[in-house]
């Protein structure tokens, strides 16, 4: 069985045909978000994703990469922000776009496992409340950490930026990072400008930890499309 018939065979004919149209091994970032644009195998307005493999020793402290990086023209996904704040903060969070906000309520929901919200931030003086509730969160990678921006005395601007567009890029367990970076009906301009900010912060927060090469590979792809790996 050929490749192409394999390809079909496993993913369907809309997949084989958007798969033929990637015909280098590598596209630079312009040609690529391009081609991305063209090769949508669903109805709905697919999700554009970045997927890198860092070479690194996840074991290794000096060697992990999270950053959070704000994309110019956001990610077209409308974001639901928890706030665990003080009393007196409560209501400012919800007017700068918090879905919920509070603290021993808040914890309370979590602690019954009712999370209806996509990221959580927190003022620094909740954080030791929020280790009741530490491992849950942390399970499911929603744990507000300093690193990632979501624990700071600016509850308000770090709200307004989320909901703009600020993401969380780190490592998984294998040295992976998966992102999303719009979708395509943004177009190829804004898609292009959007993955460039996050490959110019990655290479930026490059461990020290990491000698010789760093970004092994990155793939960028639509919702159930085929990827396109491009030059870093």
């Amino acid at each position: 069985m050929s490749d192409k018939s394999a390809v079909a065979k496993k993913h369907g004919k809309k997949y084989s045909e958007a798969s033929a149209l990637v015909e280098k091994k590598k596209y630079p970032v312009d040609e690529a978000t391009a081609l991305l644009t063209k090769l949508s195998t669903t109805k709905f307005d697919s999700t554009a994703e970045l997927h890198i493999r860092i070479n690194a020793d996840t074991t290794q402290a000096d060697q992990l990469v999270r950053i959070t990086v704000s994309l110019p023209h956001g990610t077209g996904k409308k974001v639901r922000v928890a706030a665990f704040v003080p009393d007196d903060m409560i209501d400012a969070a919800k007017k700068a776009g918090a879905t919920k906000a509070g603290n021993e309520d808040l914890i309370k929901e979590v602690a019954s496992e009712k999370i209806d919200f996509d990221i959580a931030v927190a003022h620094p003086n909740l954080m030791k409340d929020l280790g009741k509730v530490a491992k849950i969160l942390g399970q499911r990678g929603m744990m507000p950490n300093p690193k990632a921006g979501t624990v700071t005395p600016n509850i308000e601007k770090t709200i307004v930026d989320l909901n703009k567009g600020m993401i969380e890029c780190k490592m998984d367990p294998q040295g992976n990072i998966h992102t999303i970076f719009g979708k395509l009906s943004f177009g190829e301009a804004k898609l292009k400008e959007n993955l460039e900010t996050i490959l110019k912060a990655i290479k930026e927060a490059k461990p020290t930890g990491i000698k010789g090469t760093y970004i092994a590979s990155a793939t960028i792809t639509s919702t159930m499309g085929p990827g396109i790996k491009i030059e870093v």
